[in-house]
């Protein structure tokens, strides 16, 4: 990934509270059929895995097997930038469209757990994880137990060993802090990450 150096977020705490907010990561293999990409949600634990469950179905898995390297892209909250949005645009004219995001990608060596027991453990851990904040939280175990047994036949467990995690934070910390302000004033009622970030001082 591309990355100058006032863009680059390294902070484990905030490369997985990103992973947290938004868990549902771009899983990115490469096998005999070339490039594959499927949208997976992950869990971050606390030792620094990640870990998730896809359909027996899911042809990814052949390159799953083999063990070779994973990428997965974690994307946090993204916009268009107005050039209108800057100070420096009255001053001198001389600005221009960008897109800023935060991501996280992470980099690692995969491998599948078809035990029941896994299995169950990370479908409720998921669901726990997701169900949290509802007033009324769905559990795993409000549907019936043979229903639930014959879904987890369905599906195989990943668990990926982390060996390189990086963050990007293009949120405009290369401009002048009138911009930066621009920015996050424009930013802050729609994606607030977005605009923290681009009131952060030089690099984040």
């Amino acid at each position: 990934m591309y990355c100058p150096t006032a863009f680059a977020e390294s902070r484990p705490e905030v490369l997985a509270a990103l992973i947290r907010a938004h868990p549902l990561g771009l899983l990115i293999t490469v096998g005999t059929d070339g490039t594959v990409a499927n949208p997976l949600p992950l869990q971050l634990t606390e030792d620094g895995r990640l870990r998730a469950h896809l359909a027996r179905a899911n042809p990814q898995i052949r390159d799953l097997e083999t063990g070779a390297p994973v990428l997965v892209v974690f994307q946090g909250e993204q916009s268009y930038i107005s050039p209108e949005w800057y100070p420096t645009k009255q001053d001198s004219g001389k600005v221009v469209p960008t897109w800023n995001y935060l991501m996280v990608q992470a980099r690692g060596t995969p491998r599948l757990i078809a035990d029941a027991g896994w299995l169950r453990g990370q479908v409720d851990d998921l669901t726990r994880q997701m169900e949290n904040d509802r007033h009324a939280p769905w559990q795993v175990s409000d549907a019936p137990e043979t229903y639930i047994n014959a879904q987890l036949r369905g599906i195989i467990g990943m668990e990926i060993a982390i060996t390189d995690l990086r963050g990007k934070w293009k949120a405009g910390q290369n401009k002048a802090p009138a911009d930066r302000s621009g920015m996050a004033a424009a930013l802050g009622p729609t994606h607030p990450a977005l605009a923290d970030a681009a009131l952060s001082s030089g690099s984040p």
